[in-house]
């Protein structure tokens, strides 16, 4: 469905993205990455908008640049925010509908139909000046599935909407993607990502540092330097237990119920902590782990990438 290899994009000093090489099939992708990681420049290069630099793009096995006809087959929804004309969510999804070859009359069915799954049915009539950020990003929506493409990409989709939004945009791109459609999702936030349950592709730096489904991402965390808090019924004597440990680099207490320890691998101390606890007569009431976040994960990636810790998994 997708391939690059070796593409490097340059804005004069700048690298958008760099020495990229990747093959996609059909399925269900999040593209991970800070604000100004290279998402958006890697989303237009596959659809031919700009050219690489260097390397080669396919799109369904043809290079996307100066071939138009293969957007019919892809649902876009970029994250820039558009200065809309005085004209109704139906008229503006209808006509981009029509610029994928489909006459006035399908197009309108096709506007209504895809307005109708986001929820916008009851407002498609009023111009969309008068729309809300986040009825606006439903009206995006509605543009990139209406006309039934093969493959969405959507580009930080999430914005601006309220909790119920994101919880039926979930659900309406869980059913899209379960009907056997291909999605790539951009977003610099895990938990929005994770919720479609998708391989994971993350960028930083114009770089893909990894890739691998949302459990090889946590091993990598949970197999490389991070910290832990665990809420006990005796801190002192299990802090006694845990400064033995060999993967436990630092430790101190953070309340009178709890400590906090530095480990060189959760993983390991995870799994000895119920056994030794066990032994000792101590309850352990939680274990957090504080740092398992997008950014966390990037840091570590980071640091295997410049050979500063090791990792007991394959990247």
């Amino acid at each position: 469905m997708i391939e690059l290899h070796g593409v490097s994009k340059l804005y004069q000093t700048v690298i958008g993205v760099n020495d990229i090489s990747l093959s996609l099939g059909a399925g269900v992708y999040g593209l991970l990455g800070p604000n100004g990681s290279g998402k958006t420049t890697l989303i237009n290069l596959i659809l031919g908008q700009i050219k690489p630099t260097l390397g080669t793009v396919r799109l369904f096995g043809k290079n996307p640049w100066r071939r138009s006809y293969l957007l019919r087959r892809v649902g876009l929804c970029p994250a820039l925010e558009f200065s809309y004309p005085r004209i109704s969510s139906l008229q503006w999804v209808a006509y981009l509908v029509q610029m994928h070859g489909l006459n006035q009359r399908d197009a309108v069915k096709k506007a209504k139909a895809a307005l109708e799954l986001v929820r916008l049915d009851h407002v498609m009539h009023r111009p969309m000046t008068e729309y809300s950020l986040g009825m606006r990003q439903r009206a995006k929506i509605a543009q990139a599935i209406a006309h039934d493409p093969e493959l969405l990409i959507l580009d930080e989709p999430f914005n601006g909407l309220d909790p119920v939004g994101r919880f039926e945009m979930t659900a309406l791109l869980k059913s899209w993607t379960a009907g056997g459609k291909s999605l790539v999702l951009a977003s610099h936030i895990l938990h929005e990502v994770e919720a479609v349950d998708p391989s994971f592709l993350l960028i930083y730096g114009g770089r893909l540092m990894a890739s691998g489904s949302p459990a090889e991402m946590r091993r990598i965390l949970a197999n490389s330097p991070s910290a832990l808090t665990i809420k006990t019924s005796a801190p002192k004597r299990l802090a006694a237990i845990l400064i033995n440990d060999a993967e436990v680099k630092n430790l101190k207490f953070t309340g009178s119920k709890s400590i906090e320890i530095e480990t060189l691998g959760a993983a390991s101390v995870l799994r000895r902590l119920p056994e030794a606890a066990t032994k000792a007569g101590i309850e352990i009431h939680e274990v957090l782990t504080t740092d398992e976040s997008l950014k966390s994960l990037f840091s570590t990636l980071m640091k295997i990438h410049r050979g500063e810790i090791e990792t007991r998994v394959t990247v």
